[in-house]
Protein backbone atom coordinates (compact mmCIF):
# COMPACT_ATOMS: atom_id res chain seq x y z
CA UNK A 1 0.00 0.00 0.00
CA UNK A 2 1.33 3.42 -0.96
CA UNK A 3 1.89 6.31 1.46
CA UNK A 4 -0.64 8.75 0.06
CA UNK A 5 -2.42 10.98 2.55
CA UNK A 6 -6.17 10.75 2.09
CA UNK A 7 -8.97 13.28 2.50
CA UNK A 8 -12.65 12.39 2.38
CA UNK A 9 -14.96 15.18 1.20
CA UNK A 10 -18.73 14.99 1.52
CA UNK A 11 -21.24 17.64 0.45
CA UNK A 12 -24.23 17.66 2.78
CA UNK A 13 -27.67 19.18 2.46
CA UNK A 14 -30.59 18.32 4.78
CA UNK A 15 -29.24 14.82 5.33
CA UNK A 16 -29.90 14.30 9.02
CA UNK A 17 -31.50 10.90 8.31
CA UNK A 18 -28.34 9.36 6.82
CA UNK A 19 -25.22 11.44 7.61
CA UNK A 20 -24.39 9.61 10.86
CA UNK A 21 -24.34 6.29 8.95
CA UNK A 22 -21.94 7.81 6.44
CA UNK A 23 -19.59 9.13 9.13
CA UNK A 24 -19.68 5.94 11.20
CA UNK A 25 -18.69 3.89 8.15
CA UNK A 26 -15.70 6.17 7.57
CA UNK A 27 -14.57 5.78 11.17
CA UNK A 28 -14.57 1.97 10.72
CA UNK A 29 -12.34 1.87 7.64
CA UNK A 30 -9.58 -0.73 7.59
CA UNK A 31 -7.36 2.01 6.15
CA UNK A 32 -8.36 5.13 8.04
CA UNK A 33 -8.56 8.43 6.11
CA UNK A 34 -6.25 11.19 7.30
CA UNK A 35 -9.10 13.70 7.35
CA UNK A 36 -12.85 13.85 6.87
CA UNK A 37 -14.37 17.11 5.67
CA UNK A 38 -18.13 17.62 5.52
CA UNK A 39 -19.32 20.76 3.76
CA UNK A 40 -22.84 21.73 4.82
CA UNK A 41 -24.49 23.37 1.82
CA UNK A 42 -26.89 25.52 3.83
CA UNK A 43 -28.91 22.76 5.53
CA UNK A 44 -32.05 23.72 7.44
CA UNK A 45 -32.49 20.45 9.34
CA UNK A 46 -30.35 18.89 12.10
CA UNK A 47 -27.38 18.07 9.86
CA UNK A 48 -25.04 20.55 11.59
CA UNK A 49 -25.86 19.33 15.11
CA UNK A 50 -25.28 15.70 14.13
CA UNK A 51 -21.96 16.29 12.34
CA UNK A 52 -20.58 18.49 15.13
CA UNK A 53 -20.90 15.55 17.54
CA UNK A 54 -17.95 13.88 15.76
CA UNK A 55 -14.60 15.30 16.86
CA UNK A 56 -12.83 13.51 14.00
CA UNK A 57 -14.81 15.44 11.35
CA UNK A 58 -13.96 18.91 10.03
CA UNK A 59 -17.33 20.63 9.63
CA UNK A 60 -17.62 23.51 7.14
CA UNK A 61 -20.75 25.57 6.52
CA UNK A 62 -21.45 27.43 3.29
CA UNK A 63 -24.40 29.36 1.92
CA UNK A 64 -26.49 27.09 -0.31
CA UNK A 65 -24.51 26.98 -3.57
CA UNK A 66 -24.87 23.41 -4.80
CA UNK A 67 -22.82 20.20 -4.42
CA UNK A 68 -20.14 21.21 -6.95
CA UNK A 69 -19.30 24.29 -4.88
CA UNK A 70 -19.42 22.26 -1.66
CA UNK A 71 -17.00 19.65 -2.99
CA UNK A 72 -14.63 22.33 -4.25
CA UNK A 73 -14.78 24.14 -0.92
CA UNK A 74 -13.86 20.95 0.92
CA UNK A 75 -11.18 19.95 -1.59
CA UNK A 76 -9.36 23.28 -1.47
CA UNK A 77 -9.37 23.14 2.35
CA UNK A 78 -7.99 19.59 2.36
CA UNK A 79 -4.39 18.42 2.84
CA UNK A 80 -4.50 14.93 1.35
CA UNK A 81 -2.71 13.66 -1.75
CA UNK A 82 -5.83 11.74 -2.82
CA UNK A 83 -9.33 13.18 -2.48
CA UNK A 84 -12.13 10.71 -1.84
CA UNK A 85 -15.61 11.94 -2.73
CA UNK A 86 -18.88 10.37 -1.68
CA UNK A 87 -22.36 11.61 -0.79
CA UNK A 88 -24.22 12.09 2.47
CA UNK A 89 -26.68 9.29 1.63
CA UNK A 90 -23.90 6.77 0.96
CA UNK A 91 -22.26 4.26 3.31
CA UNK A 92 -18.74 3.26 2.21
CA UNK A 93 -17.76 -0.37 2.76
CA UNK A 94 -14.92 -1.13 5.19
CA UNK A 95 -12.35 -1.54 2.40
CA UNK A 96 -13.39 1.66 0.61
CA UNK A 97 -10.24 3.72 1.20
CA UNK A 98 -7.99 0.71 0.65
CA UNK A 99 -9.66 -0.26 -2.64
CA UNK A 100 -9.58 3.32 -3.88
CA UNK A 101 -5.86 3.66 -3.23
CA UNK A 102 -5.07 0.43 -5.09
CA UNK A 103 -5.86 2.10 -8.38
CA UNK A 104 -3.16 4.79 -8.19
CA UNK A 105 -0.36 2.53 -9.38
CA UNK A 106 0.85 4.85 -12.16
CA UNK A 107 1.10 8.61 -12.57
CA UNK A 108 -1.21 8.67 -15.61
CA UNK A 109 -4.08 7.37 -13.48
CA UNK A 110 -5.90 10.52 -12.38
CA UNK A 111 -9.01 9.03 -10.80
CA UNK A 112 -10.44 5.76 -9.50
CA UNK A 113 -14.20 5.27 -9.50
CA UNK A 114 -16.40 2.55 -8.10
CA UNK A 115 -19.87 1.15 -7.84
CA UNK A 116 -22.98 1.12 -5.67
CA UNK A 117 -24.46 -1.32 -3.19
CA UNK A 118 -28.11 -0.96 -2.16
CA UNK A 119 -28.63 0.35 1.38
CA UNK A 120 -32.44 0.03 1.32
CA UNK A 121 -33.36 -3.05 -0.76
CA UNK A 122 -36.67 -3.50 1.09
CA UNK A 123 -38.26 -0.89 -1.22
CA UNK A 124 -39.29 -1.88 -4.75
CA UNK A 125 -38.28 1.48 -6.28
CA UNK A 126 -34.86 1.24 -4.66
CA UNK A 127 -34.39 -2.28 -6.04
CA UNK A 128 -35.35 -1.20 -9.57
CA UNK A 129 -33.03 1.83 -9.52
CA UNK A 130 -30.20 -0.30 -8.17
CA UNK A 131 -30.74 -3.11 -10.69
CA UNK A 132 -30.48 -0.67 -13.59
CA UNK A 133 -27.27 0.84 -12.22
CA UNK A 134 -25.75 -2.60 -11.80
CA UNK A 135 -26.76 -3.58 -15.32
CA UNK A 136 -24.95 -0.54 -16.69
CA UNK A 137 -21.90 -1.11 -14.50
CA UNK A 138 -21.62 -4.76 -15.52
CA UNK A 139 -22.50 -4.49 -19.22
CA UNK A 140 -21.37 -1.01 -20.26
CA UNK A 141 -18.63 0.38 -18.00
CA UNK A 142 -15.11 -0.79 -19.01
CA UNK A 143 -12.02 -0.96 -16.80
CA UNK A 144 -10.97 2.48 -18.09
CA UNK A 145 -14.23 4.43 -18.47
CA UNK A 146 -14.82 7.90 -19.88
CA UNK A 147 -16.89 9.01 -16.91
CA UNK A 148 -17.17 8.71 -13.13
CA UNK A 149 -19.88 9.53 -10.61
CA UNK A 150 -19.08 11.93 -7.76
CA UNK A 151 -20.88 9.61 -5.31
CA UNK A 152 -17.83 7.32 -5.36
CA UNK A 153 -14.55 8.58 -6.79
CA UNK A 154 -10.97 9.24 -5.68
CA UNK A 155 -8.91 11.89 -7.51
CA UNK A 156 -5.33 13.10 -7.24
CA UNK A 157 -5.52 16.43 -5.43
CA UNK A 158 -2.86 18.11 -7.58
CA UNK A 159 -4.74 17.21 -10.74
CA UNK A 160 -8.05 18.29 -9.21
CA UNK A 161 -6.57 21.71 -8.42
CA UNK A 162 -5.06 22.10 -11.90
CA UNK A 163 -8.47 21.38 -13.41
CA UNK A 164 -10.09 23.92 -11.02
CA UNK A 165 -12.28 21.18 -9.57
CA UNK A 166 -15.94 20.78 -10.36
CA UNK A 167 -17.59 23.33 -12.63
CA UNK A 168 -19.80 25.33 -10.26
CA UNK A 169 -21.99 26.50 -13.14
CA UNK A 170 -23.64 23.11 -12.70
CA UNK A 171 -25.43 24.50 -9.68
CA UNK A 172 -27.52 21.41 -8.93
CA UNK A 173 -26.61 17.77 -8.44
CA UNK A 174 -26.30 16.73 -12.08
CA UNK A 175 -23.68 16.89 -14.80
CA UNK A 176 -20.81 18.29 -12.74
CA UNK A 177 -19.16 14.89 -12.36
CA UNK A 178 -19.50 14.07 -16.07
CA UNK A 179 -17.96 17.44 -16.91
CA UNK A 180 -14.95 16.91 -14.63
CA UNK A 181 -14.51 13.35 -15.96
CA UNK A 182 -14.29 14.56 -19.54
CA UNK A 183 -11.87 17.36 -18.68
CA UNK A 184 -9.69 14.96 -16.68
CA UNK A 185 -9.36 12.59 -19.63
CA UNK A 186 -8.66 15.47 -22.02
CA UNK A 187 -5.73 16.39 -19.75
CA UNK A 188 -4.14 13.05 -20.65
CA UNK A 189 -5.04 11.10 -17.50
CA UNK A 190 -6.93 7.84 -17.11
CA UNK A 191 -9.95 6.88 -15.02
CA UNK A 192 -9.90 3.38 -13.51
CA UNK A 193 -13.07 1.49 -12.57
CA UNK A 194 -12.67 -0.80 -9.55
CA UNK A 195 -15.74 -2.94 -8.87
CA UNK A 196 -14.58 -3.60 -5.29
CA UNK A 197 -14.50 0.15 -4.57
CA UNK A 198 -18.07 0.40 -3.30
CA UNK A 199 -20.49 2.53 -1.31
CA UNK A 200 -23.99 1.44 -0.30
CA UNK A 201 -26.55 4.03 -1.35
CA UNK A 202 -29.93 4.95 0.11
CA UNK A 203 -31.90 5.26 -3.12
CA UNK A 204 -34.99 7.41 -3.09
CA UNK A 205 -38.21 5.59 -2.22
CA UNK A 206 -40.61 8.27 -3.50
CA UNK A 207 -41.63 7.82 -7.13
CA UNK A 208 -42.47 11.50 -7.63
CA UNK A 209 -39.17 12.60 -6.09
CA UNK A 210 -37.33 10.20 -8.39
CA UNK A 211 -39.16 11.48 -11.49
CA UNK A 212 -38.41 15.08 -10.55
CA UNK A 213 -34.74 14.12 -10.15
CA UNK A 214 -34.88 12.72 -13.68
CA UNK A 215 -36.31 16.03 -14.91
CA UNK A 216 -33.30 17.73 -13.31
CA UNK A 217 -30.88 15.29 -14.94
CA UNK A 218 -32.46 15.93 -18.33
CA UNK A 219 -32.19 19.69 -17.80
CA UNK A 220 -28.47 19.67 -16.93
CA UNK A 221 -27.67 17.08 -19.61
CA UNK A 222 -28.52 19.78 -22.16
CA UNK A 223 -25.73 21.97 -20.75
CA UNK A 224 -23.39 19.01 -20.57
CA UNK A 225 -23.95 18.22 -24.26
CA UNK A 226 -23.44 21.87 -25.15
CA UNK A 227 -20.11 21.81 -23.27
CA UNK A 228 -19.06 18.36 -24.53
CA UNK A 229 -20.84 17.73 -27.84
CA UNK A 230 -18.70 14.65 -28.55
CA UNK A 231 -20.46 12.81 -25.69
CA UNK A 232 -23.96 13.03 -27.18
CA UNK A 233 -23.81 9.42 -28.39
CA UNK A 234 -22.78 7.99 -25.00
CA UNK A 235 -20.02 7.89 -22.40
CA UNK A 236 -19.73 4.26 -21.17
CA UNK A 237 -22.68 4.71 -18.78
CA UNK A 238 -25.30 5.93 -21.24
CA UNK A 239 -25.99 4.11 -24.52
CA UNK A 240 -28.31 4.23 -27.54
CA UNK A 241 -31.47 3.56 -25.49
CA UNK A 242 -31.04 6.81 -23.57
CA UNK A 243 -31.13 8.87 -26.77
CA UNK A 244 -33.65 6.87 -28.81
CA UNK A 245 -36.30 6.86 -26.07
CA UNK A 246 -36.20 10.66 -25.80
CA UNK A 247 -36.54 11.00 -29.59
CA UNK A 248 -39.53 8.62 -29.58
CA UNK A 249 -41.15 10.58 -26.74
CA UNK A 250 -40.72 13.81 -28.74
CA UNK A 251 -42.22 12.19 -31.87
CA UNK A 252 -45.17 10.89 -29.83
CA UNK A 253 -45.96 14.22 -28.18
CA UNK A 254 -45.44 16.24 -31.37
CA UNK A 255 -47.51 13.88 -33.51
CA UNK A 256 -50.43 13.61 -31.12
CA UNK A 257 -50.49 17.39 -30.72
CA UNK A 258 -50.34 18.17 -34.44
CA UNK A 259 -52.85 15.44 -35.28
CA UNK A 260 -55.57 17.51 -33.62
CA UNK A 261 -55.35 19.86 -36.62
CA UNK A 262 -53.70 17.59 -39.18
CA UNK A 263 -55.24 14.08 -39.01
CA UNK A 264 -52.43 12.70 -41.21
CA UNK A 265 -50.17 12.68 -38.13
CA UNK A 266 -52.44 10.09 -36.49
CA UNK A 267 -50.33 7.44 -38.25
CA UNK A 268 -47.16 8.49 -36.41
CA UNK A 269 -47.92 8.65 -32.69
CA UNK A 270 -49.23 5.07 -32.22
CA UNK A 271 -46.06 3.68 -33.82
CA UNK A 272 -43.78 5.88 -31.72
CA UNK A 273 -45.61 4.91 -28.53
CA UNK A 274 -45.59 1.20 -29.38
CA UNK A 275 -41.87 1.24 -30.13
CA UNK A 276 -41.15 3.18 -26.94
CA UNK A 277 -43.18 0.72 -24.86
CA UNK A 278 -41.40 -2.20 -26.52
CA UNK A 279 -37.95 -0.78 -25.75
CA UNK A 280 -38.80 -0.04 -22.10
CA UNK A 281 -40.39 -3.45 -21.59
CA UNK A 282 -37.43 -5.25 -23.19
CA UNK A 283 -34.92 -3.49 -20.96
CA UNK A 284 -37.10 -3.88 -17.86
CA UNK A 285 -36.82 -7.65 -18.37
CA UNK A 286 -33.06 -7.32 -19.04
CA UNK A 287 -32.26 -5.01 -16.12
CA UNK A 288 -34.62 -5.92 -13.26
CA UNK A 289 -33.42 -8.97 -11.37
CA UNK A 290 -36.65 -9.96 -9.59
CA UNK A 291 -39.55 -11.02 -11.82
CA UNK A 292 -42.09 -9.55 -9.40
CA UNK A 293 -40.46 -6.11 -9.84
CA UNK A 294 -40.36 -6.09 -13.65
CA UNK A 295 -43.75 -4.49 -14.34
CA UNK A 296 -43.16 -1.78 -11.75
CA UNK A 297 -39.71 -1.15 -13.22
CA UNK A 298 -41.20 -0.92 -16.72
CA UNK A 299 -43.78 1.66 -15.60
CA UNK A 300 -41.08 3.74 -13.87
CA UNK A 301 -38.86 3.63 -16.97
CA UNK A 302 -41.74 4.67 -19.22
CA UNK A 303 -42.77 7.65 -17.09
CA UNK A 304 -39.11 8.58 -16.62
CA UNK A 305 -38.65 9.08 -20.37
CA UNK A 306 -41.20 11.89 -20.42
CA UNK A 307 -39.78 13.59 -17.32
CA UNK A 308 -36.24 13.40 -18.73
CA UNK A 309 -37.49 14.66 -22.08
CA UNK A 310 -39.29 17.59 -20.46
CA UNK A 311 -36.16 18.45 -18.51
CA UNK A 312 -33.98 18.18 -21.60
CA UNK A 313 -36.35 20.44 -23.54
CA UNK A 314 -36.20 23.00 -20.73
CA UNK A 315 -32.41 22.74 -20.75
CA UNK A 316 -32.25 23.36 -24.50
CA UNK A 317 -34.35 26.50 -24.05
CA UNK A 318 -32.11 27.64 -21.20
CA UNK A 319 -28.64 26.78 -22.47
CA UNK A 320 -28.98 26.92 -26.27
CA UNK A 321 -31.73 29.40 -27.12
CA UNK A 322 -31.49 31.80 -24.19
CA UNK A 323 -27.77 32.54 -24.07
Amino acid sequence: MNNFKTSVIIPAYNCSATISKTINSLLKQRHMPDEIIIVDDGSTDDTAQIVKQYRQVHYVFQKNSGPAAARNNGAFLSHGDILFFTDSDCVPTQDWIMEGLKGFSHEEIGAVCGTYGNANPQYVLSRCIHDEIQFRHHHLVPDEPKVFGSYNVAIRRGLFVRLSGFNQKYSQASGEDNDLSYRLRKSGHKIIFNRKFKVDHFHTTSLMKYLLEQFRHGFWRAKMYRDHVNMVLGDDYTFWKDSVEIILAFIFIFSISVSLGVPLFNVFWPGALLLLISIELFFAFRMISRKKDVFFGFVVMLFRVFFRGAGFSSGILRFFLNQ
